[in-house]
């Protein structure tokens, strides 16, 4: 009987040695001084959340603004090189010093500030409207059932519709005033909020809801207090691509019978083969854009710090 016990007894001892106790047993009194000494925390895992204290090391010591304007530098020393050594006729590319003359001469004379005001204008006024309209529907279809069996059908099928294909009928609709350059950027700025505005809603852990309703938030407190905080990644990144689209938009929008803009000032010029005022056109599109979507990135930068990398 004795020898049953025993042998009941060892594999059941034996897996009580193999795991790990939960809890350490107290170390009881330091029989060296006559005193309990108090246990030590030990921290496990440090998660990469949140700003670092340090910063983080570049190569050569370069700072990270004048690291990122390394490779613009290397262009337009490359293009100033292939211009002035004869590599590209001045004709089909012109200096970099002729653009920046001309841009002088236009700021000067009050056509470039007109233009800029002008522009910037229609992308604000596109993104103000825009970027609301896809958020509000990303919300109806993200949260009904309803609203996402009404209403998601209908713009995954207009989304493949491509913008420029509207613009002969927007023209009919609205004329070739302000009001259609501005709906153009609406719809493209619209769309990308949208989709991933609808997706960050959709992947939100569905006990965070749960949770919501049990400690009693109404439906206002869970949108403002769960869903939009937790929708703002996916939200963020549609935020950068609106901006970019609308940018693009607008080179477009501004050939409908445009009176002010930066292209109208690009369509006068290629009337006349001003090769040195379309180079510059482009490059203040270019840099409005970066400017914009470097504001996206600062926002990102704030609201995002407890994401890992950032």
């Amino acid at each position: 009987m004795t020898d049953t016990l025993d042998a009941k007894a060892a594999p059941a001892a034996a897996h009580h040695l193999a795991e790990p106790p939960d809890v350490l047993p107290d170390p009881g009194p330091d029989h060296r001084t006559g005193t309990a000494e108090a246990p030590h925390a030990t921290e496990l895992v440090t998660l990469p959340t949140g700003l670092s204290d340090e910063p983080t090391p570049r190569r050569w010591g370069i700072p990270l603004g004048v690291e990122r304007l390394l490779g613009v530098v290397l262009v337009l020393g490359g293009w100033a090189l292939a211009t002035n050594l004869g590599w590209i006729s001045t004709d089909t590319l012109p200096k970099p010093g002729t653009v920046v003359t001309v841009g002088i001469d236009l700021w000067q004379n009050g056509t470039l500030p007109d233009a800029l005001i002008a522009s910037v204008q229609r992308v604000g006024w596109g993104l103000a409207l825009g970027v609301p309209i896809g958020t509000v529907l990303a919300l109806i279809v993200g949260l009904s059932r309803l609203g996402d069996d009404l209403i998601d059908a209908n713009i995954s099928a207009f989304r493949f519709v491509p913008i420029l294909a509207l613009q002969p009928l927007l023209i009919v609709w609205l004329g070739v005033g302000e009001t259609v350059k501005i709906t153009m950027i609406v719809l493209g700025v619209a769309f990308p909020i949208y989709v991933n505005t609808t997706t960050a809603i959709k992947s939100l852990h569905p006990g965070y809801r749960e949770l919501g309703d049990v400690v009693g938030l109404s439906k206002g407190q869970l949108i403002r207090r769960v869903v939009l905080p937790g929708a703002l990644p996916g939200f963020l990144v549609g935020l950068r691509m609106s901006v970019a689209i609308a940018w693009l938009l607008l080179v477009f929008a501004e050939t409908i019978n445009a009176s002010s803009g930066i292209g109208k000032v690009m369509s006068d010029a290629s009337l006349f083969g001003n090769t040195d005022v379309l180079i510059l056109g482009l490059f203040l599109y270019a840099t409005l854009g970066l400017l914009t979507d470097g504001g996206v990135r600062f926002l990102e930068r704030r609201l995002l710090n407890w994401q890992p990398g950032r």
